[in-house]
């Protein structure tokens, strides 16, 4: 027998003020809170989403709104809609976890340790072997790329958000070197995670002591064209994040700033 679905009670929601013309960042602001509110725990998986007369009648906005809202949680894989079943969440294991927006909607309301070490653990299988075939294959445009991006991060070490947007154009520079297209797939997922997780570091100043040297001797290993140095140096480099996440962590706790419009997620 299946257990009694819970139907969401939408007034627990926090709405960022928008507009009354802009339809677009309001359908984002609703799939923002719904997000920021699945992934909190604050609904549950199984439950279901109140329809959409009901949801437009208690929070005041369209229901155009709220259907595009649910159309882009949808489409990560946080809710499924069925016929006379109505739109309920779906379980964690269905998720995009990897998208951009699914992660900000995490560190936004408050990422599990466990979980931030999953997606440094999908750093350390991806990152390092994909340095080692940049290695390979890089080309001299490929390495401009990168001495660009490095040169950016060397003027404030990573303590702004150009240094921050440098970092990770390195990092998509270097997956971008691999030559690998199903490979390329998750390189915003992995500049979401490594934005993110500096974001949390630097709110608590546990950034690794000299994280552009360890950039630079990607670089260098790269440029090299040697592999096994080049996988080294990334998987050493995974790893001094992954350190300084946990100092952040023991710190304070691993937030970031508000992110209230979907849209803005995207980088």
């Amino acid at each position: 027998m299946n257990a009694r679905r819970r139907t969401v009670d939408p007034t627990g929601l926090d709405l960022a003020p928008v507009g009354p013309n802009d339809r677009r960042r309001l359908h984002g602001s609703i799939a923002h809170d719904l997000a920021v509110a699945i992934v909190g725990g604050q609904y549950k998986p199984g439950d279901v989403l109140p329809n959409e007369d009901v949801f437009s009648q208690k929070l005041s906005v369209s229901r155009t709104a709220y259907r595009e809202a649910v159309r882009i949680l949808a489409a990560k894989g946080m809710v499924e809609s069925r016929p006379k079943t109505g739109t309920r969440i779906t379980e964690r294991a269905r998720w995009n976890l990897i998208d951009p927006d699914v992660l900000a909607w995490h560190f936004e309301a408050g990422p599990s340790v466990t979980f931030l070490d999953s997606l440094f653990e999908l750093r350390r299988i991806v990152e390092p072997q994909a340095a080692a075939l940049a290695a390979e294959r890089r080309t001299e445009a490929d390495l401009q790329a990168m001495l660009v991006a490095l040169e950016r991060m060397s003027a404030d070490n990573l303590s702004t958000a150009t240094s921050l947007a440098a970092d990770l154009e390195f990092h998509h520079a270097l997956l971008a070197a691999a030559r690998n297209e199903p490979l390329t797939v998750l390189s915003s997922g992995i500049g979401a995670t490594i934005r993110w997780t500096t974001m949390v570091k630097q709110r608590v100043g546990a950034m690794p002591s000299d994280p552009l040297g360890d950039h630079r001797e990607v670089y260098e290993a790269v440029a090299a064209r040697n592999g096994p140095r080049a996988r080294a140096a990334m998987l050493s480099l995974v790893e001094q994040a992954q350190a300084a996440t946990h100092q952040a962590i023991r710190k304070g706790p691993a937030r970031t700033d508000p992110v209230k419009n979907v849209e803005e997620t995207r980088r």
